[in-house]
């Protein structure tokens, strides 16, 4: 816009705008030919003011309104009654150690009509022998039966597990068998599990095998010993050694069931048919009552195909002598015997102890049908 000043000259500083006549605004009706892209200038020469700054945010203080509390507590009660994936089921974990533990000491298992004694043998080693009998008596005991454990095994795992002393000089089971010492003098209290008794094993056990080769009926020692006790047991495991000698045939002249635990996987199933000849023969001609009643599916896998596959062989084998309990790999069930526990006592609501719970519940209530003959 040209600017001039009425008392000054052309390059005088100092100019004032006067008025002058208003410059047409161009639009697109009044616009030159073939232009484009035009933008409508404003009629106001005045420059347009700059946009405010936006003001800094202050949180306005939150009032606790009878209205605002009552939208909390129902936005609070949805979002616990919606459940969640990284939420752990610790109501569903604490139910089922109650359910385990049975700190009222009501019987909740049915008791046999006479003492069922059970030999859990598998001449294979690492199936899960010690730790099936382990947490099946304590499950039993807790639920209002009476259990005898025997220890056959020189190792002594089992006698750990129920943190039982068994360290040399220990009466334990190789003194009932090789010095006919009386078995009531021999078994212990299992400490903090009531109608639990256990015989020990030491490492004398060990050299049992080569001094019954020349004692007279040998093969019947164990069974009079226990046949000897003065008190009256629901259920006597016998943990036997992984092998086939004169301690497992000992075990096996004792017992009028077998339990054979077996492990989800190839090797288990290899040497089964042997083990299976051998309780026939002792069937044949030491014990004619003896029969194999229980078989349970140990450190089962289910992420691999091979698991499923060892137990639908099984099962198609075996038929209704397989439970319907499963146990699977679970890492607490190898970590109680470090502390002296079964896995029963050492994490209740875990996976393992509920799959042993619900085995020896199984087993008890089998026995109660069909009168100790299971």
């Amino acid at each position: 816009m040209p600017y001039r000043s009425a008392d000054a000259g052309p390059g005088v500083t100092g100019y004032q705008p006067v008025k002058s006549t208003p410059v047409p605004v161009p639009t697109q009706e009044n616009a030159p030919r073939g232009a484009t892209g035009y933008t409508p200038a404003t009629a106001d020469p005045t420059p347009p003011r700059p946009a405010p700054s936006p003001r800094p945010h202050h949180p306005v203080a939150h009032v606790e309104t009878e209205e605002n509390m009552a939208n909390a507590y129902v936005a609070h009660d949805a979002a616990a009654a919606v459940p969640r994936d990284d939420d752990p089921p610790l109501a569903m974990e604490a139910m089922r150690a109650v359910q385990i533990l049975n700190p009222t000491g009501e019987i909740l298992m049915p008791r046999p009509t006479r003492p069922r004694v059970m030999c859990v043998a598998n001449q294979k080693g690492g199936v899960g022998k010690t730790t099936t009998t382990v947490n099946l008596a304590v499950a039993l005991a807790l639920h209002g039966n009476r259990v005898l454990v025997i220890d056959l095994d020189p190792q002594g795992n089992a006698s750990t597990g129920l943190s039982v002393p068994h360290h040399a000089g220990i009466p334990d089971v190789y003194d009932c068998l090789i010095e006919n010492v009386p078995m009531v003098e021999v078994a212990q209290a299992v400490e903090g599990i009531p109608n639990l008794h256990c015989v020990p094993a030491t490492i004398d056990l060990a050299g049992a095998e080569i001094e019954l080769v020349s004692v007279v009926a040998r093969e019947s020692r164990l069974g009079r010993a226990i046949a000897a006790y003065p008190h009256e047991f629901d259920y006597v495991f016998i943990d036997c050694p992984p092998s086939l000698g004169l301690l497992t045939v000992n075990a096996l002249c004792a017992a009028q069931e077998v339990l054979i635990p077996i492990q989800c996987e190839y090797y288990a199933l290899e040497g089964l048919n042997q083990l299976l000849n051998n309780i026939n023969l002792v069937k044949a001609h030491l014990n004619p009552t003896l029969e194999v009643s229980t078989i349970l599916l140990t450190m089962y896998d289910r992420r691999t195909r091979l698991a499923d596959a060892v137990e639908q062989d099984v099962r198609n084998h075996f038929g209704e002598k397989v439970l319907t309990s499963v146990i699977p790999r679970n890492v607490r069930v190898s970590e109680a015997p470090s502390y002296g526990q079964s896995v029963m006592t050492y994490d209740p609501g875990s996976r393992g102890a509920t799959s042993y719970f619900e085995a020896a519940q199984e087993i008890a209530e089998r026995g109660a049908k069909i009168g100790v003959a299971a």
